[in-house]
């Protein structure tokens, strides 16, 4: 039997944000994680047509 398990498009851009942080700083990923969550909370809050 096969499960698939769904992935929300926030969490698949919340990983991504969080890997670039783990590869390009000397962050864990704890502290790469909660950085990610604020970095896409600034970003969701730029209005579209400026992005």
């Amino acid at each position: 039997m096969t499960t698939s398990t769904h992935v929300s498009a926030y969490e698949r851009r919340l990983k991504m944000v969080e890997d670039v942080l783990t590869g390009r700083t000397e962050l864990d990923g704890k502290a790469a994680r909660d950085l990610a969550v604020h970095v896409l909370r600034a970003l969701d809050h730029i209005p579209e047509r400026v992005r």
